[in-house]
């Protein structure tokens, strides 16, 4: 991609929720193929960044163990992915941070660079990737500057990603070509399918090779 800006930007893996519909499972934890689900996502977004962080309210030894630096919610209670964004904004070492499920495996490998992209032509605070038939909002951009009023936005009471996007200045990143990315693992049966995915990725890459 041409003329996109040269902009540090700290990637924050959410892995910090109670994950209820999978029966409490800790799900970046849960395998995929021998491996933490979080492994795959961390080693998709980590070469995209300057810096990698994982956010994470339970088993932060094992997930340090991803080889990340591991940080959890500075407000107490679970109370959604927005409560991750604050504690990254809170602990990035760059001016951006941008996120992604820890069960979401499959990210593209331009995704940070498409983001960024689409800031640096809107000059806007937030970016939003959008699958092509809705926003995926735990896919975000976010300027550091926006730390304070998320935080009040929270102390208020309010958990609602889209009330607060509504007071800040943001746009969407069309992600329609990459539909695989917003593969995630609520339940046991999306968690199958994931694994289905990846053996028919792998049967698909080795039909390639042979033939190549």
């Amino acid at each position: 991609m041409e003329n996109v800006p040269q902009i540090l930007v700290t990637g924050l893996l959410l892995a910090g929720g109670q994950a209820r519909r999978m029966g409490g499972n800790d799900k970046g934890l849960l395998p995929l193929n021998g491996r933490p689900l979080a492994a795959w996502g961390l080693e998709r977004l980590a070469p995209q960044v300057d810096e990698a962080l994982i956010s994470a309210n339970r088993n932060q030894a094992q997930y340090e163990k991803l080889g990340a630096s591991v940080i959890s919610d500075s407000i107490d209670g679970f109370v959604g992915p927005l409560a991750g964004f604050v504690s990254g904004l809170q602990q990035a070492k760059n001016q951006w941070i941008v996120t992604a499920p820890c069960d979401s495996p499959f990210l593209a490998e331009d995704y940070v660079e498409r983001m960024i992209a689409t800031m640096s032509e809107q000059s806007v605070d937030a970016v939003v990737a959008h699958d092509g038939n809705r926003l995926q909002p735990v896919f975000i951009l976010i300027n550091c500057r926006l730390q304070e009023g998320l935080f009040q936005f929270l102390e208020s009471g309010q958990r609602k990603i889209d009330l607060w996007l509504d007071q800040t200045k943001w746009c969407v990143t069309d992600f329609s070509d990459r539909p695989e990315m917003f593969l995630n693992a609520n339940t046991p049966e999306e968690l199958e399918l994931m694994h289905q995915t990846l053996w028919a990725n792998s049967a698909e890459n080795n039909q390639e090779d042979s033939t190549g």
